[in-house]
């Protein structure tokens, strides 16, 4: 009975692997550098809206720009799954080459109250 349960979950994670590897292998060609972004671009990334995005810019404005993406989850509005969503499309420098607002449909990201 464990092998069958443990043979089930390896092959859902499987699954989950393969139906999500798109989104963030396109992710690697564009992001958001969160140490110069406006709240625009900022707002490109997935679950970040207008408000969250000044956020972001106020917190970098009060603490000098980030030393790692991690830094995000002191940013309030920004949880570990919502971290998790938008780290493959952030950068800590270069240009903000993402020019399209990042979607995850709502089943990959962990349903409602996420």
């Amino acid at each position: 009975m464990k092998t069958t349960k443990k043979t089930l979950s390896a092959l859902m994670l499987a699954i989950f692997s393969l139906a999500v590897a798109p989104i963030f292998s396109a992710a690697t060609a564009a992001t958001v550098n969160i140490n110069t972004a406006g709240a625009e671009e900022l707002a490109l990334l997935p679950r970040v809206g207008t408000v969250v995005a000044q956020r972001i810019i106020d917190f970098r404005e009060d603490n000098g720009e980030f030393q790692s993406t991690e830094e995000l989850l002191l940013v309030e509005g920004i949880g570990e799954r919502t971290f998790a969503l938008m780290k493959p499309y952030v950068a800590l420098g270069g240009e903000t080459t993402l020019t399209e607002k990042v979607r995850i449909p709502r089943t990959e990201s962990g349903g409602a109250g996420s």
